[in-house]
């Protein structure tokens, strides 16, 4: 079954917002799954799954772009980078996050992290928040030192 999840949606705005009230023809989960399947009674008779109540990564686009359409660029830019994330394991996650902390990393260790995120999961907004990050903490003194 071909449905809009598949596509690019244009022009979402605030009249779209929220998307669950507004148009809830558009939101499909991971799964599959349509959002207005996800019913109380669909619960109670094992239709309905973990899996089946995380977000997608498209609905994180479509909010990016409501986001965009009120000239909130940066709420678009952690939805971007949310919608990326999806596919990473949390454990990952984590251990990304800890090494993002300060004098924990070399700079050649944040380096490679944003080159595995780019190559191994597509995700070029988190790749890039990452050099950022990187060349940030170089002119800060924040990098762990290698002792020589």
């Amino acid at each position: 079954m071909k449905h809009i999840t598949k596509e690019k949606v244009e022009n979402l705005t605030k009249k779209d917002y929220p998307l669950g009230s507004k148009r809830p023809d558009l939101l499909f989960t991971p799964t599959e799954k349509a959002y207005n399947d996800l019913t109380l009674d669909a619960a109670l008779k094992g239709e309905v799954t973990g899996a089946d109540l995380r977000i997608s990564p498209k609905t994180l686009e479509m909010h990016a772009d409501i986001s965009e359409s009120l000239g909130r660029t940066q709420l678009a830019k952690n939805f971007r980078r949310a919608a990326e994330m999806i596919n990473i394991s949390d454990a990952r996650i984590l251990e990304i996050y800890n090494a993002m902390r300060p004098n924990r990393s070399t700079k050649e260790e944040l380096l490679a992290i944003a080159d595995e995120l780019e190559t191994e999961y597509g995700a070029t907004e988190n790749a890039a928040l990452i050099r950022e990050a990187a060349d940030v903490y170089e002119r800060r003194g924040r990098l762990r030192k290698i002792e020589e």
